[in-house]
């Protein structure tokens, strides 16, 4: 009889023993999991705080145009929003740079006039610093600095920039009569590492359909 009492109690206590195993380990994995959970909301989070200054960082290499002040840009050539086909280089026109007046901008020492076609990839069409001219008469661009829209299809939109500078910048990068993607990098560059250099612009922008 006592025979049997000791083996109850033995295997009574063996069951206790699984079981209490059993709620440890269940406990464990419980405690294991959220922790395994809030590493990875931290690990998320560290990443999306990294790819935001990131891209902060790649926005910061672009000129901010509207951080600067403008000033009037006129032309003779451009009328109602559309370019003379006189500037363009086609058949019909005759490659010369176009017409273009404005006040002088206290500061200033030069300007550096640019003419984009922002409907193919900035494709650069005028890259020229004055000696601090503010009127250009037509044609004052050599054939080196100026190039005419010549449009293979379709309607294209031609802006001009003048960006009046405090010094005239020892190089102004942009690919003439090519393709520009990074022109508002390359603006910011003449900017300068104080980013004062650019006191403000004039803008222009007028359209040229091929075959006008």
């Amino acid at each position: 009889m006592r025979y049997f009492r000791i083996t109850a109690i033995l295997c009574a206590a063996a069951i206790f023993a699984l079981n209490t195993g059993c709620t440890q380990e269940s406990l464990e994995s419980r405690i294991t999991e959220p922790t395994t959970a809030a590493t990875t909301a931290a690990e998320v989070q560290t990443t999306s705080a990294v790819e935001a200054v990131a891209e902060t960082t790649a926005e910061s290499k672009e000129l901010d145009l509207s951080k600067l002040s403008t000033f009037e840009l006129s032309s003779e050539d451009l009328h109602d929003g559309i370019w003379d086909t006189v500037i363009t280089k086609t058949e019909k026109g005759e490659n010369r740079s176009p017409q273009l007046s404005w006040k002088p901008v206290d500061g200033a020492s030069c300007y550096a006039v640019f003419m984009i076609d922002t409907s193919a990839g900035n494709w650069l069409h005028w890259k020229s610093v004055t000696d601090s001219e503010t009127v250009l008469p037509a044609g004052w661009a050599p054939q080196s600095e100026y190039v005419g829209p010549y449009p293979p299809s379709g309607t294209h939109d031609y802006e001009i920039y003048v960006l009046a500078l405090k010094e005239k910048p020892e190089r102004i990068k942009g690919s003439f009569d090519n393709s520009n993607p990074k022109m508002l990098e390359y603006a910011k560059e003449i900017d300068g590492e104080k980013e004062d250099n650019i006191i403000s612009y004039g803008h222009l922008m007028g359209t040229y359909t091929h075959g006008d």
